[in-house]
Formats: C-alpha cells, structure tokens, sequence
C-alpha cells in the first residue's frame, strides 16, 4: 500500500453542495479494492490559469489516500472517463 494524493477539478456548473457526495461515490473505488481515504480537502470554486473545456473556473478537491498502485490507475482512469470531472492529477507522496 502506498500514499497518493489526487487532486481533481470538477466542473464548475455542478452544484457546490452535491461536491461531497459526487466524490464519495466516485471514491468508492478505493475502499473497494480495500484502500482508505485519509483526507479529503475541498477547496471550493478557483479561477483557472487557463481555460479548460471552455471554463474559466473550476472547483478544486484535494484528496490523500493510501491504496495499490492498480487501484490508483483504475481510479484515475475513471475519473477521466467521467464528464464532470476536467482534469485529475494523480501523485504518490515519497516517504
């Protein structure tokens, strides 16, 4: 098991009260495969440096979790596939 951090941008039409339960059930995946979320820190509505998709602005979440490396990929992996989500950016965090 390892220590990964994750930070996500969602879209930001999604409803800012919907955010929490929209990244439980995606983060089901990790719990799973048997692997724990340790934290997960929603940072609310950002502007972006650049337009993404047509968006100036994005809601940012920062998730740490401890899980396989293959269960990190596949969670990676549907988080891309997912429309809300606009961009996922996947770190192991070094000992």
């Amino acid at each position: 098991m390892r220590q990964y951090e994750l930070m996500i941008i969602i879209d930001p039409e999604l409803d800012e009260r919907t955010v929490q339960p929209t990244l439980d059930k995606l983060l089901k995946v990790v719990t799973a495969e048997g692997g724990k979320i340790d934290n997960t820190d929603i940072w609310g509505r950002r502007r972006l440096a650049y337009d993404i998709k047509k968006k100036s602005e994005g809601i940012y979440a920062v998730v740490t979790m401890t899980a396989e490396s293959a269960t990190a990929k596949e969670l990676d992996r549907q988080l891309s596939l997912n429309e809300q989500i606009m961009r996922t950016k996947l770190l192991r965090v070094d000992a």
